[in-house]
């Protein structure tokens, strides 16, 4: 992957800005206005409960593009203390794309059945897959006290990352998660509109680590 340059950014922005989150429905709240938001360090990624019930291929290649180049830069992704932006040559172009975020996965702490408290993969599947590919412990944003009127749109996986399975391409009818309600779109988290383009697929350039 050919990086054209790249800007951090300082943890302080990063939580405010995540801070702003706001649903796709119920009238569109700000999710976490009054949520707590800390990072956390050298978590190790059996700690935090997928709902996804797979990972493409291709994702998990792309991240371990990201993890090998950005290494040459001295940055590990998976220990982000803040988050950056990047620039980088777009494969079938060779024009620039950016600025492209990259930020610590988001978890949230989810109050699930019986008051059982879980620390729910929200944004960052394939970050989190990853890091466990490599044996790799990772940063993340936990996200506390998120209103229990607003779930996390899917339930986590009973038997967690035994049940995540990789995949070359979605099936037909394959069933992603367990949603909790017929209109689950609604509870959305909209990453996107804090940090246009965090929730994009994107392709690989390069040649990558074998998983």
């Amino acid at each position: 992957m050919n990086i054209l340059k790249h800007e951090l950014i300082s943890l302080p922005d990063l939580l405010s800005r995540f801070q702003q989150t706001r649903l796709k429905g119920h009238g569109q709240p700000s999710i976490y206005a009054h949520a707590h938001l800390t990072l956390e360090e050298a978590v190790a990624p059996d700690r935090l409960m997928p709902a996804q019930r797979y990972v493409l291929q291709s994702d998990f290649r792309t991240v371990l593009d990201l993890y090998q180049t950005f290494l040459e830069k001295s940055i590990d992704i998976f220990s982000l203390t803040g988050g950056l932006l990047f620039w980088r040559e777009e494969p079938e172009t060779g024009l620039e794309e950016g600025p492209i975020p990259l930020t610590p996965p988001i978890v949230e702490v989810s109050q699930e059945a019986l008051g059982k408290e879980i620390w729910l993969i929200s944004d960052g599947m394939h970050r989190v897959y990853t890091a466990r590919q490599l044996g790799k412990p990772i940063n993340i944003i936990l996200v506390q006290q998120v209103p229990t009127k607003y779930p996390y749109y899917a339930y986590p996986l009973s038997n967690g990352w035994t049940e995540v399975i990789e995949l070359a391409e979605l099936p037909d009818l394959f069933q992603k998660k367990a949603y909790r309600e017929s209109n689950y779109k609604e509870l959305f988290r909209n990453y996107n509109e804090v940090f246009p383009g965090i929730q994009k697929q994107r392709k690989r350039t390069n040649p990558v680590l074998s998983g």
